[in-house]
């Protein structure tokens, strides 16, 4: 996978999360949380939280467009997010990058 395709994967998926930001009215402190997650669990968080932005993703591309993502709204990462490695996204399927916010529950 290129690193033109990875830059263009990640301008689409925070263009979309600054537009839906922008149509839920997020306040300032309202911050995206992100996971990796297999199809089970993309649908676990959908029906937890809205708005969700969920984007299936050729493994190959997905762990480098999360890391460039979280990197560029200076959110850090967690222990176990730096161990993600790609061969942990192939062997749990992990082919969707979700955006969800913890403070957003759907009623």
């Amino acid at each position: 996978m290129d690193q033109k395709t990875i830059e263009n994967q990640t301008r689409l998926y925070l263009y979309d999360l600054m537009n839906t930001a922008a149509e839920h009215g997020f306040k300032a402190d309202e911050i995206w949380q992100f996971s990796l997650v297999n199809e089970v669990e993309k649908k676990q968080l959908q029906k937890t939280y809205h708005p969700t932005i969920a984007t299936k993703m050729l493994p190959e591309a997905v762990l480098e467009v999360y890391h460039q993502i979280k990197s560029r709204l200076n959110q850090t990462f967690s222990k176990d997010e730096l161990q993600l490695d790609k061969r942990t996204v192939v062997t749990d399927n992990l082919n969707y990058l979700v955006a969800y916010n913890l403070k957003r529950p759907r009623t």
